[in-house]
Formats: structure tokens, C-alpha cells, sequence
């Protein structure tokens, strides 16, 4: 499927461009699988183990649609080739802030404050201004999932967990611009999408072949269910929010995908026994104002 944009697309407003009500449905979708695949790292017993089993799933879960898509064109690759370095930083806070922090904590702060920072990033490198309700939107939705992260922070593992969030936060928009980018000028999504969960896997691997052999060869068997599992959500979860990105603004569909942290809540607080307050239900109420103020435009 070839997308809609150009490589640089045109100057994008609320009142000329919108999420259709597929699209709508296809984000929330992805958002509940981005948050299900967290919910499993943090669930584990070891995250460094549990992510890397999942990555690799990914790729594996990605591997037979190598013989199915086209290789991708000469000016894709770059953009291949940053997307996954900046998903290795990725992985690395992703992995430390869910070591410091709990779910409903490290999760939301994450997820909230990329979207503002990938609509700044993109009004600058996709030339896509977003109209006032859009604005409205994303603000409501960023706020609403930092109200449902706020705690007392009063000791130094939570501040460590904040740091971390805070950090992927700013890496989680870069890729976002990257690959929102490398999709549109590919000229087949599904290529592009297909060869970077495959090579995404590489370094992640070889990293742990180098560092911990042993431990990684039998996590490898020992969470193999569990990492195809999780590697299938992963990567539907992204290849959802990628072609989402080819059909409207990155700015709208980042937003509307960090939605995730209202089923990454109430799976904190259901599975993982993690405690809900009134801050956070206030933070659930935001965000739900804030995808009317998207689906307003």
C-alpha cells in the first residue's frame, strides 16, 4: 500500500486533515497491544530477559514476510538504520525505568509527554501544524496520563524511574518522526515495517550473546511462549501505528496512541496489584476528553 504522503508532506492543519474513524479504532487497537506486551516485561521475573525475548520474537514473528515484501528503496534504508539505533536507547531506559519504577508510574510518563514533543518535532521536519483542537487534544491526553504517574517521589529508586521515563519520552518522539518519515517515502509500508522489526533484533541480540550468553540462550527457550507472544503484540502493535502515520498526521495518531496508558492502568492495578487514587482517575477522565477534542477536528 503506497502512502498518501510525500516525504516532506504538505503543510497539515485541524481543519484539512483528520483520523478517520478507522484509523481511530486501528490506534486504540494498537494501544491495547502496546500496553499488553509492557504489562508482560513488567509482570516477569528478569525485564532485561523478558524484553530481549520479546524483541527477538518480533523479529521472528516479522521473518517469513522478508520473502513476501520488496526490499526496501535505496532512500528508505538510512531511515531503517536510525529508527533501530534509537530503539536500542530505547530499549536500554525502557528496561532500567521499569527496574526503578512500577508500571502505572514509568509508563505514563513515557507514553504522556511524547506525543507534545513529536508535534514541536513535527511542525519543524514533516511541516504538519496542528489546529487548535488538536492542541487541545494532545494536551488534555499528556496531562491526563501525567496525573495518572503522579506519586510521592521520595526516595531515590522513583526518582531514577522519573529520569528514565523523562528520557525515553524525548527518544520515543524521535523514532516516532523517523519512522512516521521512512514509512511515507518508502512507497510500501509493509516493507519497510517488515525489514525493521528483522534487523531491529540484531544488535539487541548480539549485545546479549556478549554480555550474558548463557542466561539469554536458555531465556530464549525458557520464555520462547512468551516472547512470540509478546513479539506478535509488539510488533502488530507498531505496525498499526506506522501505517496509522501514513494516513494522518503523526501528531494526532502519537497522541491517540497513548491512550495505552488507560489499559496499562487498569492492568497495573488489576494484574499487577498496583494502587489506583482520585489523581489518577482524574488522569483517566483527561485523557478521554482529550480523544473527543481530537475527534472533534
Amino acid at each position: 500500500m503506497r502512502p498518501r504522503y510525500a516525504a516532506r508532506p504538505r503543510l497539515v492543519t485541524g481543519s484539512t486533515s483528520s483520523l478517520t474513524l478507522a484509523v481511530s479504532f486501528a490506534v486504540l487497537l494498537a494501544a491495547l497491544l502496546h500496553a499488553s506486551w509492557n504489562a508482560m516485561i513488567k509482570g516477569g521475573s528478569d525485564v532485561l530477559l523478558d524484553t530481549a525475548a520479546i524483541v527477538v520474537g518480533a523479529a521472528l514473528v516479522a521473518l517469513p514476510f522478508v520473502f513476501l515484501v520488496p526490499l526496501p528503496t535505496a532512500q528508505t534504508w538510512p531511515y531503517i538504520g536510525a529508527s533501530v539505533a534509537t530503539h536500542l536507547a530505547y530499549y536500554y531506559l525502557m528496561i532500567n525505568a521499569y527496574r526503578t519504577g512500577d508500571l502505572s508510574l514509568v509508563y505514563p510518563l513515557m507514553r504522556g509527554i511524547a506525543p507534545l514533543i513529536t508535534a514541536v518535532l513535527g511542525i519543524f521536519w514533516l511541516q504538519e501544524m496542528p489546529g487548535t483542537f488538536t492542541w487541545i487534544g494532545m494536551l488534555l491526553i499528556s496531562l491526563g496520563v501525567i496525573a495518572l504517574a503522579l506519586r510521592t517521589v521520595d526516595h531515590v529508586p522513583c526518582k531514577a524511574a522519573v529520569g528514565f521515563a523523562l528520557a525515553n519520552a524525548a527518544v520515543i518522539a524521535v523514532y516516532t518522526i523517523i519512522d512516521g518519515t521512512g514509512a511515507r517515502i518508502s512507497g510500501n509500508v509493509w516493507s519497510y515495517l517488515v525489514w525493521l522489526f528483522v534487523l531491529d533484533a540484531i544488535p539487541f541480540a548480539l549485545y546479549m550473546l556478549i554480555t550474558r550468553r548463557r542466561a539469554f540462550v536458555q531465556a530464549m527457550w525458557k520464555r520462547r511462549r512468551n516472547g512470540m507472544i509478546g513479539g506478535a503484540l509488539s510488533a502488530g502493535a507498531y505496525v498499526i501505528s506506522v501505517w496509522a502515520m501514513t494516513q494522518a498526521p503523526v501528531a494526532m495518531v502519537a497522541s491517540l496512541r497513548e491512550t495505552s496508558v488507560l489499559f496499562a492502568t487498569l492492568i497495573g492495578a488489576h494484574l499487577l496489584h498496583e494502587k489506583l487514587n482520585l489523581r489518577r482517575w482524574a488522569g483517566v477522565a483527561a485523557v478521554v476528553l482529550g480523544v473527543v477534542a481530537l475527534k472533534a477536528i
